[in-house]
């Protein structure tokens, strides 16, 4: 018996200048779910300094830095936990180069080719690798706990047992499920 492969944690930020357009927003709102991405937890929050600082502390001592963390801290953003097979890969693929002239020259059908404005406004970020998922999430969701999630959520959703709300966008367990199969088992 094969083992299964678990699902993949990534984290997905929605830049301030895509949440202040409805268009783009639902466009890439349409793209996470159409590409079977699943939303684990999701909030619109103006980003801090502080969280901002933490996040980007790796770019400190670049030019861009005080550009960066200005624009960022300069209005909402949605922030959103997605899971799916390969879901860093995935989303990184669906939002296309860093630098917005290159996914506009190179890959202009990507969510930065199509609503990347500059390479500070280049519409979406997404994490890396496993190691910095885990450290992004820990930022923006600090009562989210990866471990927990994968011992007790990650089987509902990896098994499709979920229903979505599109008003708050995020996917929630349908516990009615097992609820059931208990109910049977008594």
């Amino acid at each position: 018996m094969q083992s299964r492969k678990h699902l993949q944690l990534t984290l997905a930020i929605l830049k301030p200048h895509v949440v202040k357009s409805p268009f783009a927003l639902q466009k890439i709102r349409d793209l996470i779910i159409d590409n079977n991405f699943k939303v684990v937890r999701s909030r619109r929050t103006t980003i801090s300094s502080e969280e901002a600082e933490l996040f980007y502390k790796e770019h400190r001592d670049k030019f861009f830095y005080n550009r960066l963390l200005t624009f960022m801290c300069s209005g909402p953003s949605d922030v959103h936990i997605l899971t799916a097979n390969d879901a860093i890969a995935k989303w990184r693929q669906l939002m296309g180069p860093t630098k917005t002239y290159q996914a506009q020259y190179n890959a202009p059908h990507t969510i930065r080719g199509t609503f990347g404005l500059s390479d500070t406004r280049n519409a979406t970020h997404g994490s890396d690798s496993t190691e910095s998922a885990e450290r992004e999430i820990a930022i923006f969701f600090k009562e989210f706990n990866v471990k927990k999630w994968y011992d007790n959520e990650e089987k509902f959703y990896s098994s499709g047992k979920l229903h979505f709300d599109p008003v708050s966008f995020v996917h929630m367990i349908d516990r009615s499920h097992s609820e059931t199969r208990n109910e049977q088992i008594e």
